[in-house]
């Protein structure tokens, strides 16, 4: 049998304080949600951004 193979989709790192759509990442699904501590150029400091699609 013939494995499918996964595509890479398009996730949306989201400021958690602000809601800004900051980054875009690409990755394979499945996994657990990220939730990364970026940089967050309205609120001109670091914060925690969390896994979202649009």
């Amino acid at each position: 049998m013939a494995r499918s193979k996964k595509k890479a989709e398009t996730i949306f790192l989201v400021c958690e304080e602000c809601g800004d759509y900051n980054y875009s990442v690409r990755r394979k699904p499945g996994g657990e949600k990220l939730r990364v501590k970026k940089y967050c150029p309205r609120l001109r400091k670091h914060t925690f951004h969390g896994e979202k699609k649009k």
